[in-house]
């Protein structure tokens, strides 16, 4: 009998693995899934970062592996753009380091920081990922939970004096998935001033950098920190530039946790092909305004999926950012959105994201993902309209 690591029983459990289990018997029973589950842009990729990408492939030069050193053209763009974004000045040979995607960073950052028994401060609801991270550190979490009447922002004086004093790390994520919720400068800079006076490292996971409608842009953590003393950033091209599948983002901010984070990276792997990082300077060098239009363009899915929502009578709120509507449940289901997504995709073939899959305080709501041209959103709320009139809850027993 194969003994595994008990670092794995805190990964058994996954409602996102369980809803493609769900998935996956729809279509077997002949449903056409609507997938709004998934953050996954159905966007293209920009010819201009595809014509990089193609170029490279001829170079046999690019066929070899990709050491830190040979990345140094991709981290002074990065540290050029970001400069130029946020007027943050930053070093690309200490203060960069190139990641296969964001959720690279949020993965092995905890096990530069954390040793066993250690707390991490993490966002409830939040992406799954932070949590991952921390489990496969040995790591403890303390979920600060997010309330609509704070405006889905943690409350740092809720956090118990006997937490702090094992904590080491507080990850945020503004502007927030699944909330859809957008963070003021102001609470950044208090968040670097009590991670500051707890000796707490602050991890900003920023892929909605971009994805704002009406709002202002939002701030970055070092724009709070621009000594980048605790702090440090992850960014991804999977969101603002379409470029989900090709895995390529970067670590910012403080040098010290940079240096760990890349001895972690140097005994995991290299790097993605350098093809790609050509690629990811073409979308960084590019045309604004390409990534413009494809912010208006889920814009207008928005307003049409909330208006369709609202016309079969489920208001919700109008997110203000990300590709996501974060619906409150109506009743009967406001305490069932695992069983709520699971029979809407059975019956509809319409999937969704339970609330409760991204933390305890997420229970009540769903997500649903606007990554669907308008008229196929329309049809989505169409499909919902009949679930709602026609099914509730199954009880137990």
């Amino acid at each position: 009998m194969i003994q595994f690591a008990k670092r794995l029983d805190a990964l058994q459990g996954n409602v996102f693995a369980d809803m493609d289990q769900a998935k996956a018997k729809a279509r077997a029973a002949g449903q056409l899934i609507l997938d709004l589950s998934l953050g996954s842009s159905d966007l293209p990729t920009s010819a201009p970062v595809l014509a990089a990408i193609a170029a490279s492939l001829a170079d046999p030069t690019t066929h070899g592996y990709l050491l830190f050193h040979g990345t140094r053209e991709f981290r002074q763009v990065v540290a050029q753009w970001y400069t130029q974004k946020y007027g943050v000045g930053v070093d690309p040979e200490t203060e960069v380091l190139p990641l296969i995607g964001s959720q690279e960073g949020t993965a092995h950052l905890p096990l530069a920081i954390l040793n066993p028994g250690d707390v991490a401060l993490l966002l409830d609801p939040g992406y799954p990922s932070h949590m991952g991270g921390v489990y496969l550190a040995g790591g403890q979490i303390y979920p600060m939970p997010l309330r609509p009447e704070a405006g889905f922002l943690p409350v740092f004086a809720d956090i118990p004096p006997s937490v702090l004093a094992q904590a080491r790390l507080m990850v945020l994520s503004y502007p927030h998935n699944p909330t859809t919720a957008i963070a003021p400068l102001s609470f950044f800079q208090a968040a670097v001033d009590f991670c500051q006076q707890h000796h707490l490292v602050l991890v900003h996971d920023f892929p909605y950098a971009d994805f704002v409608f009406e709002a202002k842009p939002p701030p970055s953590i070092l724009q709070a920190d621009p000594q980048k003393q605790v702090s440090i950033e992850l960014f991804t091209l999977s969101k603002s530039y379409h470029m989900g599948g090709f895995r390529v983002g970067y670590a910012i901010g403080n040098p010290d946790l940079i240096r760990a984070l890349r001895q972690i990276k140097a005994v995991v792997d290299f790097n993605q092909y350098s093809g790609i990082l050509n690629g990811a300077i073409a979308a960084l060098q590019g045309d604004p305004q390409l990534v413009a239009q494809g912010v208006d363009c889920f814009r207008q899915r928005r307003d049409v999926f909330i208006n369709a929502l609202e016309a079969i009578g489920w208001p919700v709120n109008r997110p203000e950012a990300t590709m996501y509507v974060w619906a409150k449940l109506p009743a009967p289901w406001s305490h069932e959105s695992v069983q709520f997504c699971q029979q809407l995709v059975a019956a509809t073939g319409v999937a969704a994201s339970p609330g409760a899959g991204f933390g305890q305080a997420g229970e009540g709501y769903v997500r649903f993902a606007l990554v669907h041209p308008p008229e196929i959103l329309a049809i989505a709320v169409d499909r919902i309209a009949e679930f709602l009139r026609t099914y509730s809850p199954v009880q137990p027993g």
